[in-house]
């Protein structure tokens, strides 16, 4: 018997036709109706969803979709849920998605999906993808593994793919760590080690995070800006292993002080062990009180600190999330 598939629709790349004559966008019906019957793998339900451009998507909608992936599983019974999402910001809602999930990653699978090519264009990548990621949302073998992204018949963990060449249809990578598996045909092939699943998140998540990419010579009173403005944490992404500077460290104390958590990420790939546990002088931020992102890129440890705010909390809170996010060794 089939399993039951969910399609959270969002339109975007995957859906836009733009040719003369043809410019419109796709229903998530249209976009199923691509696929042979022959290769559905699963008994597909589609659901239209309000969002924005994925260049322009808020913390509301990538909420609202994290929340319905959530309760299509663990309330509607749905063995898994598809979401067809613009490729610029995929990586953090397929992220946030993931954190969010609870008991719903053991009980089903979540596939986030898109397409670097128009519904219209000449090999549109969009209905290979599509049909893959039902595949592998109805297979039972993802089944406590979390949010994946399925791009190429390429499966990669939430936690580590990125999107990195916007001009290939295979711009997802997850490297250094590489993908967790495949599909072929109507089947998973596991061929990697999963990350491990996040702590439990609870309350409501804080969509007030700010994000600010750091730059020598950069004035501190624009940490105090964003918080002014609402902001009820600040990532920062810095460069190296988590390098900021040094003109920012009275602004990051001071925010420590007011219980504002300020999390300094990177541009680059690293570690994940505690910012503090760097050698110097790397990892000085740590001393006037920020936290590391764990290896996180900036993106991704935004979503971590909205959901680490979710109960309210502020720096102590903050910290307690993300030490448990990555738990140092024999912890």
């Amino acid at each position: 018997m089939p399993g039951r598939v969910l399609l959270l629709a969002t339109k975007d790349t995957i859906a836009y036709s733009t040719g003369p004559g043809r410019e419109g966008v796709a229903s998530g019906a249209e976009l199923l109706g691509t696929i042979p019957p022959e290769r559905l793998a699963a008994e597909v339900t589609v659901e239209d969803v309000l969002a924005e451009p994925s260049w322009d998507t808020t913390p509301g909608t990538m909420l609202g979709l994290a929340r319905r992936a959530r309760s299509a599983i663990l309330a509607d019974g749905f063995d898994g849920v598809v979401v067809s999402h613009g490729t610029d910001t995929l990586e953090e809602t397929a992220y946030l998605t993931d954190l969010l999930a609870g008991p719903a990653a053991v009980r089903g699978t979540i596939v986030f999906t898109g397409a670097q090519r128009q519904f219209d264009e000449l090999s549109p990548d969009g209905p290979r993808n599509l049909a893959s990621s039902i595949a592998a949302a109805a297979d039972p073998l993802l089944r406590g593994v979390g949010a994946v992204v399925c791009v190429d018949d390429e499966l990669h963990a939430a936690r580590w793919v990125g999107l990195v060449d916007a001009t290939t249809v295979r711009g997802f990578s997850s490297t250094p760590f590489g993908p967790l598996g495949r599909v072929v045909g109507e089947r998973v092939e596991l061929v990697g080690p999963t990350p491990p699943r996040p702590p439990e998140a609870y309350g409501e998540p804080e969509s007030e995070v700010a994000l600010l990419k750091t730059y020598p010579g950069m004035d501190s009173g624009l940490l105090g800006a964003v918080v002014d403005a609402g902001a009820r944490g600040v990532v920062l992404e810095g460069t190296g292993p988590g390098n900021v500077p040094a003109a920012l460290f009275a602004a990051i104390a001071e925010l420590t002080d007011w219980d504002v958590p300020v999390v300094v990420a990177s541009r680059c790939r690293t570690r994940t062990v505690d910012l503090a546990e760097l050698p110097p002088p790397a990892g000085l931020a740590a001393r006037v009180g920020a936290i590391g992102a764990r290896g996180l890129p900036a993106g991704k440890a935004r979503a971590a600190l909205m959901v680490a705010l979710g109960d309210g909390g502020g720096v102590a809170a903050a910290r307690d999330w993300f030490d448990r996010l990555v738990p140092p060794p024999g912890r």
